[in-house]
Order: C-alpha cells, then structure tokens, then sequence
C-alpha cells in the first residue's frame, strides 16, 4: 500500500458515537500530518461547513475511513468505485457484517495501516447493465446485491432468468436477488439463501417468496453471465442495487450481471475471521 499522506473519512449522520469520535480521529491524524477529506456529513459532526460530496472524497487519498455501518460501507464503496483503495470500516452500532473494527480499535488499527501491517481482504463486486431494447440506459456495481422486487401494491412479477444465455427458470415471485459472496450475509440469507465464504468465486440467485415452492437459491459461476428478463408492466418492478440506488423498470427491460473487474479492499481486525463474525453476529456461539 502506498505511504498514507491524506485520508478520507465518510460517516453515518445522527450517531452519538460519531460526534465524540470524529474530532478526536481529526486530531489524532492532524498530530501525524495526514491531510484529511470528509463529506459534509463529517463536517456537520466537526461544526464546519468544509465537507464535500461524498463521492468525491476518496480522490487522491490512499485510506478512506467508514464511521457508520455496513449500509454507510456500501455508499462508500460505490464512492470509491474502481480505485480500489483500501476502505477501513468502523462499526458504530446495528448488525455491522461488514464493519466489523469496533470503536476502541480504530487507532491501533490505524496504526497498523501506517505501519503496512494490516490486513485486508478483497471483496468482488458485481456489475449490472439495465438494457431497454438495444440501449444500456443504466450500469452499476453493487458489493452486494442487485435486486428486482415488486413495486408496492403490485402483485407477484414474472421474471424470465438466463445464465450465460442458456434458459434458468421462470419466476413468478415477489422478486430476484442475485448476490456476490459479500451479499449472501445479506437480503438473500432473509429470502432463504446459503452464507456463502466471502473467497468461494460464485454468484447466488435467490428468489423472493416464489409461488412454486420448488424454486430454490442457486450458486453459479463467478464467471457466469446472468441476465432477468422483467415481464410486470411498466412500474410494477423496480431495480434496486445494494438497497441504496435503482430505478423503475418497463416490460421487457433486461438485467444483465456480471462478476465486475474491481474489488472492493476492506481492512479487517487481525484475528477476526469470518466465523467469528458469524458467530457473534448471528449468536451461534450461544447454547
């Protein structure tokens, strides 16, 4: 990792801990000379108005810092996009699959950084092309879902889906998540789907409440190309992407994924692993 001269910092609004642990973060890299980038959010906890917007905070930095939790994580990963620079993710409450470096870890942690002995695990993302007819009109990335869901007072959606053009299933379902790795802790384990280890090279479709109850989650190929076909009326499905971002969808819009090229680079606690994310957040160490 190159030498760490400035940092960004994004952070969740409204949190108590925040507003005690962004001031004392600022000073504490102030003391090492390290310049320091925020989003208007930060700066709303430092009483300035310097903040910019968030997308625009990772240029030119070599560390961005999360102070929230794993939905301020995903905002900051679509910020850092295909820079790849190392994003470390501090839980300030909730669940926090993601955001697993407690409050009273973040400088000895940060230190760690500084020194080059941190440890980072690589997270793939998935690309989404919405294609109306022959035109793109969208592409994102999600590190951990692309959805297709109902909209609010629509009935269940019929759903044509492909993987690497061959015919999948047809669903007619309240919706579709298709999810990297990353994502399986997320809206795909409600709907049903496995926990799938964060390095197993696979993307899992996993259908919402599907009518035939022979529909089951399915682990594919990272490699493979999945398209959806939407069959609901203009409005009656939408796109969402991450839980953050979307749109509307027309009959016969496609959603095209993809494993993408980028990685997202998360700093992890240096003896954490996954199981003990597992069993601390989901309590299986409970009897």
């Amino acid at each position: 990792m190159d030498t760490i001269r400035t940092v960004g910092i994004i952070t969740k609004p409204g949190v108590d801990k925040a507003a005690r642990l962004v001031p004392e973060l600022i000073d504490w890299l102030k003391q090492r000379r390290i310049e320091t980038r925020y989003d208007e959010t930060t700066a709303e906890y430092l009483g300035a108005r310097n903040g910019i917007p968030r997308a625009q905070v990772p240029d030119g930095t070599q560390l961005v810092i999360v102070l929230g939790g794993d939905g301020t994580l995903l905002s900051a990963a679509r910020a850092v996009g295909s820079r790849e620079i190392p994003i470390l993710p501090v839980n300030l409450g909730g669940l926090g699959f993601l955001t697993a470096i407690t409050v009273d870890e973040v400088f000895p942690e940060l230190e760690r950084a500084l020194l080059g002995e941190h440890r980072i695990g690589n997270r793939r993302m998935l690309h989404c092309e919405l294609k109306r007819g022959t035109e793109v009109v969208a592409e994102y990335e999600a590190l951990n879902d692309v959805v297709v869901t109902k909209a609010a007072l629509a009935r269940m959606i019929d759903l044509d889906a492909f993987v690497d053009n061959h015919p999948m299933a047809s669903y007619k379902a309240d919706g579709l998540i298709i999810s990297t790795p990353t994502g399986s802790t997320a809206y795909s384990l409600s709907a049903g789907g496995p926990i799938v280890f964060p390095s197993v090279e696979a993307i899992c479709i996993t259908p919402i409440c599907p009518h035939t109850l022979t529909f089951r989650p399915v682990l594919v190929p990272d490699t493979a190309v999945i398209e959806v076909v939407s069959g609901a009326k203009d409005g009656e499905a939408y796109l969402t992407v991450d839980g953050q971002v979307g749109e509307p969808l027309r009959m016969n819009d496609r959603i095209v994924c993809h494993s993408s090229v980028h990685q997202v680079r998360l700093i992890r606690p240096p003896k954490m692993l996954f199981f003990d994310v597992l069993r601390e957040k989901l309590k299986w160490g409970e009897r």
